[in-house]
C-alpha cells in the first residue's frame, strides 16, 4: 500500500467548484471533511445515543456523540505522535515522495483520523451496542419462523445466504458504511460527501457476513464491514485507496489507530463514568486489578511490570488521610488521563514497530496485542464486563430497551414485506400503509433509487432483492433513530402515556 492512495481524497459525488479568490487561504479536503461531519445531521443526532448506559437521564454520563469526540481526539493525537515519531522516518520517506508530498502526507493522518473518531460510531442503532444485538436477534427468531412470509412462502427460504447473514449480524460498521454511501442517492442535498480515505479508515472488518469467524487469529474477520447491498461501493472503495491487494480486502493502515483510540476511550472514560454512578468504588476496583493480575499467566515478566506501575499509580493517588468519595473520583479522572497516556504511547511504539508488516496487508492482530500494556488494556476492559455489564440496573435498562426496540421492528418489518412488491392479491393492511408513511421519505427514496439500479431480469429474483432491500430501509430508519425518539415513537404506537 502507498499513502498517496491511502490519503485519496476522491469523493463519491463531485464537488461544487469554489469561488477561485478562496485558493489564497485554502483548506485541504480533509479539513473539509471534519467541517462537514460536525454539521451533519447524523452526527448531531449522536448527541442523544446510549454510549453504555441506555436511558440515563444524568448530564455527566458520556453519549455516543461526547464519546466519539474523544475518540476522535485520542486518534488524532495518536495520528500525531505517528508522524513525529523516530521509528518511522524510514516509513514517511520509502516512497520517494518530495518534500512537499511528504508533508502532506504527515499533515493529513492526524486530520484523517480525527475526522473517523468522529464517524466511528455513526452506523450504531440506539441503546448502544446492545441495541446491535437485539436487532440481529430479531432477525434469527424471525426467519426461524414458518409463518414469516412473502407471498406465501418462508422468507428464510426467499432471500441468499448472505442477506440473511447481513440481517442476523446487523453492525453498526457496516452501518456506517451504508449511511456514507448515501451520498449518490442526494447529491443535491446535505448529506455528507466525504474523501475515500476517511470512509475506508472507519472499515475495520473488510470482509463480509459469510466470512465472520470471531475466533479467527486476523481481526478482520471478527465482524462484517459491508452489507451486501454496498459490495461495489466497497469494491470501489478499497480499489481506490490501494487497501484491495489482488482479491484481497486488507485493513487500511490507520484503521489500526482508531481502533486503539476507541479501545483506549472505552477502557478508561466508560470506568469513571461507572464510578461516577457508584456502580462501583476505588477500592473495589483495586481489588479486581490485583486479582485480575494474579490469575494472568505472564510470559512476559516486563508486561506484568508495567500493569503493577499503572496499579501503583492509583494506589498513590488515593493514598490520603482525608478520603472521601469526591476525592477518588477526582483522584479516579487523574488516573484515567495517565492510563490514555501510557496505552497511547504502546500504540504508537506497536504501529511503528510493525510498520512493514501493516503497510503489507500481512498484519492481522489489535495495537495492543504485543505492548507492554498488553494486559493492561484487558483488564480495564474486564473490568467493565465485571462492574457495568451486568449490573442490575445496567440490565433494566437493557430489557427495556430491548422491549422497544423489538416493537418497533415488528411493527415496521411486517408492514413493509409486501409493500412496494409486484405480485396481485398481497398487500399491506390499511394500519400497516400508516405505519409506511412515518418512515421518513429519505430512506424511502434510497430504497426507491436502489431498486431502480437492479439490473435483475428474473422477476423471483428481483422481488427477493427488493424484499432484502426493503427489511434494511426499516433497520436504516430504525438504527438512525435517537433514543428518545425511539422510546417516544413506541409509547405512541402502542398508547402508552
Amino acid at each position: 500500500m502507498q499513502w498517496n492512495k491511502l490519503l485519496s481524497s476522491k469523493t463519491s459525488v463531485k464537488k461544487e467548484k469554489e469561488p477561485r479568490e478562496w485558493e489564497r487561504y485554502p483548506i485541504d479536503d480533509f479539513e473539509k471533511d471534519y467541517s462537514s461531519i460536525i454539521l451533519s445531521a447524523s452526527f448531531r443526532r449522536l448527541q442523544d445515543k446510549t454510549q453504555v448506559f441506555p436511558l440515563d437521564k444524568s448530564d455527566f454520563i458520556r453519549t455516543r456523540l461526547t464519546h466519539s469526540i474523544e475518540v476522535a481526539t485520542i486518534a488524532k493525537q495518536l495520528g500525531t505522535m505517528v508522524t513525529k515519531s523516530e521509528y518511522l522516518k524510514e516509513f514517511k520517506c520509502s516512497e520517494g515522495e518530495n518534500t512537499e508530498e511528504k508533508n502532506k502526507i504527515v499533515n493529513a493522518i492526524p486530520t484523517v483520523l480525527s475526522c473517523a473518531g468522529l464517524l466511528h460510531d455513526l452506523g450504531n442503532p440506539p441503546f448502544g451496542h446492545f441495541g446491535e444485538v437485539v436487532i440481529g436477534e430479531w432477525f434469527k427468531e424471525e426467519l426461524e419462523k414458518q409463518s414469516f412470509q412473502f407471498n406465501g412462502e418462508p422468507i428464510s427460504q426467499i432471500l441468499e445466504p448472505q442477506m440473511k447473514k447481513d440481517l442476523t449480524n446487523f453492525e453498526g460498521n457496516a452501518q456506517a458504511l451504508r449511511i456514507l454511501s448515501k451520498i449518490y442517492n442526494h447529491p443535491e442535498g446535505y448529506d455528507i460527501n466525504l474523501t475515500y480515505s476517511v470512509i475506508n479508515t472507519l472499515i475495520k472488518y473488510p470482509n463480509d457476513s459469510l466470512n465472520i469467524d470471531k475466533k479467527h487469529e486476523d481481526v478482520k474477520f471478527h465482524k462484517m464491514g459491508y452489507y451486501y447491498a454496498e459490495k461495489e461501493f466497497f469494491d470501489n472503495l478499497c480499489k481506490e485507496t490501494g487497501t484491495k491487494i489482488g482479491d484481497t480486502y486488507v485493513r487500511h493502515p490507520l484503521t489500526f489507530l482508531l481502533e486503539a483510540a476507541d479501545d483506549i476511550a472505552y477502557a478508561t472514560s466508560d470506568l469513571e463514568d461507572a464510578l461516577k454512578k457508584g456502580i462501583f468504588t476505588v477500592d473495589e476496583f483495586i481489588k479486581y486489578f490485583e486479582k485480575a493480575l494474579e490469575n494472568e499467566t505472564f510470559i512476559d515478566e516486563n508486561k506484568k511490570e508495567y500493569s503493577e506501575i499503572l496499579l501503583d499509580n492509583l494506589k498513590e493517588r488515593i493514598n490520603c488521610k482525608n478520603r472521601t468519595q469526591e476525592s477518588d473520583l477526582i483522584a479516579f479522572q487523574k488516573w484515567t488521563v495517565y492510563a490514555k497516556n501510557w496505552l497511547m504511547y504502546v500504540v504508537v511504539f506497536s504501529f511503528s514497530k510493525n510498520r512493514k508488516q501493516i503497510m503489507n496487508g500481512d498484519y492481522k492482530c489489535d495495537m495492543f496485542q504485543e505492548g507492554f500494556h498488553q494486559y493492561s488494556i484487558r483488564i480495564l476492559k474486564g473490568a467493565m464486563r465485571e462492574f457495568v455489564f451486568d449490573s442490575s440496573e445496567i440490565i433494566k435498562l437493557e430489557l427495556s430497551a430491548k422491549k422497544i426496540l423489538t416493537s418497533l421492528l415488528s411493527d415496521f418489518i411486517y408492514a413493509v414485506i409486501h409493500w412496494d412488491c409486484d405480485y396481485e392479491g398481497v398487500e399491506p393492511t390499511d394500519s400497516q400503509m400508516k405505519l409506511i408513511h412515518i418512515i421518513s421519505d429519505n430512506y424511502k427514496t434510497d430504497y426507491e433509487m436502489a431498486c431502480a439500479n437492479l439490473k435483475i431480469e428474473d422477476k423471483k429474483q428481483k422481488e427477493s432483492y427488493k424484499l432484502y432491500l426493503r427489511f434494511l430501509m426499516v433497520t436504516d430508519f430504525i438504527s438512525g433513530m435517537t433514543d428518545s425518539y425511539a422510546k417516544n415513537l413506541y409509547q405512541e404506537l402502542n398508547a402508552i402515556n
